[in-house]
């Protein structure tokens, strides 16, 4: 524990600072989010809408459009937004690569699969059964994804299993959409980009604890993960085991992402894109990289959301096409720069 401490630099107050400044761009974020839509409404209005309810004082006004739609939303955009970083990160931590995302186990196109099954089947895009069978496609894909990986041991393998079992998924994904309708190709188109449009305080409640449970059990991997960075041989000498560390970290990642797909669709370069960035700022050291990419995915997808929401007011864009649009460019800025360096060595 302390070899590992060692290497790498010892907590420093600029990195608490960069953790209070991100909790509040978060607080501010919030704020703006909360104000902004179809019909803009005052920050003051916000505030004093939010503090009637916690009051218990009777609603008036655009009380009723803070707190029953644009709260659920902004709470969902949190949630989603930092089980996805927080998944990315602990997966760079574990492969070993600043280019790893939760896609990498299987759960995102395990939860394509069973939520366009479900549309296919006779659901709507916002139905508990696409999210249900979401759910379920998620976790049965990384399970199997584990289940082959871990016949040879070692996280090469387990990548390998799992662009095995995402082609497989996404064949399936073709399959059905081949097969699906006019209508319920809209609802595919819609749910395949991502969307909050869904959340309401039912959908809240059903998602917290699959949400949360995790993002409260991986910083305590933190240690592990540095330890890691050193090698599994190091690792294991250092006193920990990456055969049960893996397991558990995977099964922790995809029960967050999985739950996030389940409700909010296909958002894809969050897990990407925000542990990069914080990784410039914290380093590679997992106790804080982790809690700022909770709080850097969280503000990131609110950002998203309140601009999906405003810049074709009064409709909508998908919330998985701005992620795209910043995410997209950031891959290949990072694929570029290191080709360049390679060829500077």
């Amino acid at each position: 524990m302390n070899a590992v401490t060692a290497v790498l630099p010892r907590p420093h107050s600029r990195r608490r600072a960069a953790l209070a400044t991100l909790f509040a761009m978060l607080l501010a974020s919030s704020l703006w989010s909360l104000s902004r839509g179809a019909i803009d409404i005052p920050a003051s209005e916000v505030v004093a809408a939010i503090g009637r309810w916690f009051g218990g004082a009777a609603a008036h006004g655009d009380d009723n459009v803070v707190l029953m739609l644009r709260v659920p939303r902004l709470l969902l955009a949190m949630l989603v937004g930092s089980a996805l970083a927080s998944g990315g990160a602990t997966m760079q931590g574990l492969f070993r690569n600043p280019l790893a995302d939760p896609g990498l186990i299987g759960v995102s196109a395990g939860a394509a699969l069973g939520a366009v099954a479900a549309i296919v089947l006779g659901g709507s895009s916002g139905s508990w059964l696409v999210a249900a069978l979401a759910f379920v496609g998620g976790l049965a894909a990384t399970s199997l994804v584990y289940a082959l990986g871990r016949r040879h041991a070692g996280v090469a393998n387990l990548l390998l299993a799992g662009v095995a079992v995402n082609a497989i998924a996404m064949a399936g994904v073709g399959l059905l959409t081949y097969m699906a309708n006019e209508n319920q190709l809209r609802d595919l188109t819609f749910w395949s980009l991502g969307s909050l449009g869904g959340a309401s305080w039912k959908s809240i409640a059903t998602i917290a604890p699959w949400i949360l449970l995790p993002l409260a059990c991986l910083p305590r991997a933190a240690q592990a993960l540095n330890a890691l960075l050193l090698g599994e041989a190091e690792a294991t000498l250092l006193g920990f085991r990456p055969e049960r560390l893996q397991p558990l970290l995977v099964g922790l990642v995809a029960l967050a992402v999985g739950a996030s797909v389940a409700f909010s669709g296909v958002i894809g370069f969050v897990g990407l894109v925000v542990p990069h960035l914080l990784r410039m700022v914290f380093g590679p050291d997992h106790r804080f990289l982790l809690p700022g990419s909770a709080l850097g995915g969280a503000i990131l997808l609110v950002a998203a959301d309140a601009l999906a929401r405003t810049v074709v007011a009064p409709g909508e864009l998908p919330i998985g096409v701005l992620t795209a649009l910043v995410g997209g460019p950031f891959f290949l800025w990072q694929l570029l720069r290191r080709r360049i360096g390679e060829g500077v060595r």
